[in-house]
C-alpha cells in the first residue's frame, strides 16, 4: 500500500490543475482516474466531440430519471471518463460567467469568492491569444484560449442580424462586459483540443513526485473516525488502497462526487440507511441542490450557401480530411458551435439571463448528433440561472451502480417562461434580413407551433441537457443546512478532505463550466498549500 501527501480522485478539469499545482510544490501526489489515458484521436480533433459523446470508453453515459419537465423522458448526460475528464469531450467553449454570479457566492457567506477575488485565479491559468484587456485576461497560463480562426459567411450574417435586433456586439464576453454576441472563445489551438490534461498534466507528468494512475475506479473514501485517510479503488476487479498523509481531494464531478461521499458514509442518514451504509457524518445537503442548463434547439433549412452538413459528406469530406491532416484547418478543426450570444430577456435586468449558441450545421431531430441531409443551421438557447433544483442519490453502496439523477428540469415556472422567451428570441434571430437570402424554412420545431403551450410541450419532449451539472456539494457556511463544504472547500464536520469541482458551486452558474472549474481548482490549490491568496483585482 502506497502513501502520498495528497490523493486526488478524478482527473477532470479540477483534478488536472490540482495535480500540477500541488506536485509543483514538491509534495507527493497521486492522481486517480477511472477512465483510460487520453489517447483516442477523437479527443484531440475538435470535431471529434460528436464521437466522444457516445463512446462508453471515454464517457460515463449517465441518464437522468424521467420527469414531468421532460415529458417522461430520460436524458442522456455525458461526463468525461479519461484524463481531462469532461474537458476532453466538451464543446470547447471558454466562458467564465457573469461577474455578479461570483458576488452572489460571497453574499451567501463564502469569504474570498467575490469576482474581484476569483479573477486573479481565472487569469493565472489562462494564456489568452487574441484581443482582451489584460486587467481581465491572462497571458502566461497553461490553458490556451483562442478565437475562431475560420469565420464563415452564414455566421457573419447571423452576428450582424443579431446586432441589428439591438443586442450589442461583444468585444470580449470574458472581459469587463458579459453581454452581447460574437464568435466563441475556445480551448483549441492549431486545430487541436486543449483539454485540462493537455494544458496541466502534460507539462507535469514526468515529475517524480506525481503519480498518475488510470483505469482506477475509486469505490470508497477511507475514514479514521471523522478524518479521511485514503481511498479504495478497483483495478482489474481487485480492490486496493492508497493512503493520504495530508488530504484526500474529491474532484469526481457533480454526479460522482456526491455519490462517492454517500457510499462512504457522508450524507443524509435516511438515504445512507436505505443503501446499507453506516453514517460517518450526517450532511443532508450531499447530492441535493443539483442545477443544470436545459436547452432547446431550433433548426432551419438554408439554400445557396454551404454549411457543415454538405462539407462532411462524400468528396467534400475527403477534402476536409486532407485539409485537416495537412493544415489543421477546416470543419474538423472547429468546435460544434461557433457563435455565442448572452442576452437579456428584459432590458431592465442587471445582467443577461439567456445564453444562445449558433452553428452553421443542423442535426436530425432526436438523433445522436447526426447531421441533416440538406444545408442547415441551428440555434440553441437556455436560461442561464435556472431556479429548478434536483438531486443525485446513490442507489446502492456499489460505485459501479450508477446513481439516480433527477435534475427536475423546468419544475420552476420561471424556467418555463424564460425558456419560452429564448425560443421566441431564437426565431427572431433566424429571421433577420441579414439571413434572409439564405433562409428557407424552419424545420425544427416548425412554424406550425406558435402558442406558448405548444412550444412548452415541444421543449419538454425535445429539450436536452447542455452538460453543465453543478451544485451537489454546495459551498456555504455551517448554518446553511444544505451546505456540504465551507469556503475553504473543507467538508463540514470532517477533516482531511475537500471537494474541488463543479459540485461546490452554490448557485446556478450562468456559463459553461470548464473555465469556472479550473478557477476553483487554482484557488483551492493555494488554500491546500497554505499560500496567501492572490491579491484581489480592483475594478
Amino acid at each position: 500500500m502506497e502513501t502520498f501527501d495528497y490523493v486526488i480522485i478524478g482527473a477532470g478539469s479540477a483534478g488536472c490543475v490540482l495535480a500540477n499545482r500541488l506536485s509543483a510544490s514538491g509534495a507527493t501526489v497521486c492522481l486517480l482516474e477511472a477512465g483510460p489515458r487520453d489517447r483516442n484521436p477523437f479527443i484531440h480533433i475538435p470535431a471529434g466531440f460528436i464521437k466522444t459523446l457516445v463512446n462508453p470508453n471515454l464517457n460515463w453515459l449517465y441518464k437522468t430519471e424521467p420527469g414531468l419537465g421532460t415529458a417522461g423522458r430520460s436524458i442522456a448526460t455525458p461526463r468525461g471518463k479519461t484524463l481531462g475528464g469532461s474537458s476532453s469531450i466538451n464543446g470547447h467553449i471558454y466562458n467564465r460567467g457573469q461577474q455578479l454570479d461570483f458576488n452572489t457566492w460571497g453574499q451567501l457567506g463564502n469569504r474570498g469568492w467575490s469576482f474581484e477575488e476569483v479573477l486573479p485565479y481565472f487569469k493565472k491559468s489562462e494564456r489568452r491569444i487574441g484581443y482582451g484587456d489584460d486587467k481581465f485576461r491572462g497571458r502566461n497560463g497553461e490553458l490556451l484560449v483562442t478565437d475562431v480562426t475560420e469565420p464563415d459567411q452564414v455566421s457573419d450574417a447571423f452576428i450582424k442580424g443579431v446586432v441589428n435586433l439591438g443586442i450589442p456586439l461583444s468585444q470580449d464576453y470574458n472581459g469587463a462586459i458579459q453581454e452581447g454576441v460574437n464568435y466563441f472563445q475556445r480551448t483549441i489551438f492549431s486545430g487541436r483540443r486543449i483539454s485540462a490534461a493537455k494544458a496541466f498534466l502534460e507539462p507535469a507528468h514526468k515529475r517524480k513526485n506525481l503519480k498518475i494512475l488510470t483505469n482506477r475506479h475509486v469505490t470508497e473514501i477511507i475514514f479514521d473516525k471523522r478524518t479521511a485517510i485514503g481511498v479504495k479503488y478497483l483495478l482489474g476487479g481487485v480492490e486496493q488502497e492508497i493512503h493520504a498523509r495530508k488530504e484526500v481531494l474529491l474532484s469526481a464531478g457533480a454526479i460522482a462526487s456526491p455519490q462517492l461521499l454517500q457510499v462512504s458514509g457522508v450524507g443524509n442518514p435516511d438515504l445512507l440507511n436505505k443503501i446499507g451504509v453506516s453514517t460517518i457524518c450526517a450532511l443532508p445537503g450531499v447530492g441535493e441542490n443539483l442545477s443544470d442548463h436545459y436547452g432547446v434547439r431550433l433548426a432551419a433549412r438554408v439554400r445557396g450557401v454551404q454549411t457543415i452538413n454538405e462539407r462532411t459528406r462524400g468528396l467534400r469530406l475527403a477534402a476536409e480530411l486532407t485539409n485537416y491532416l495537412v493544415f489543421r484547418k477546416g470543419v474538423l478543426a472547429q468546435s460544434p458551435g461557433v457563435v455565442l450570444a448572452l442576452c437579456k430577456s428584459n432590458k431592465v435586468y442587471d445582467r443577461p439571463d439567456l445564453q444562445v449558441i449558433f452553428a452553421p450545421a443542423s442535426y436530425k431531430e432526436d438523433a445522436a448528433y447526426k447531421l441533416d441531409n440538406f444545408p442547415g443551421i441551428t440555434i440553441g438557447s437556455w436560461p442561464m440561472r435556472p431556479e429548478s433544483r434536483g438531486y443525485v442519490h446513490a442507489l446502492s453502496r456499489n460505485m459501479k451502480d450508477k446513481p439516480l439523477i433527477q435534475p427536475n428540469y423546468l419544475k420552476a415556472e420561471a424556467d418555463q417562461q424564460l425558456l419560452l422567451s429564448g425560443i421566441k428570441l431564437s426565431r427572431q434571430m433566424l429571421q433577420t434580413p441579414e439571413l434572409a437570402k439564405w433562409y428557407q424554412e424552419e424545420t425544427t420545431p416548425g412554424k406550425s407551433l406558435q402558442g406558448d403551450d405548444e412550444l412548452l410541450d415541444y421543449a419538454r419532449k425535445h429539450g436536452t441537457t447542455i452538460f453543465h451539472l453543478m451544485g451537489t456539494c454546495k459551498m456555504g457556511p455551517s448554518y446553511d443546512q444544505n451546505a456540504v463544504v465551507n469556503d475553504e472547500l473543507k467538508i463540514h464536520g470532517l477533516d482531511g478532505i475537500r471537494v474541488v469541482d463543479t459540485s461546490i458551486i452554490p448557485t446556478a452558474h450562468s456559463a459553461n463550466t470548464n473555465a469556472v472549474t479550473i478557477m476553483i481548482a487554482e484557488k483551492a490549490s493555494d488554500m491546500i498549500l497554505g499560500n496567501q491568496p492572490l491579491p484581489a483585482v480592483t475594478l
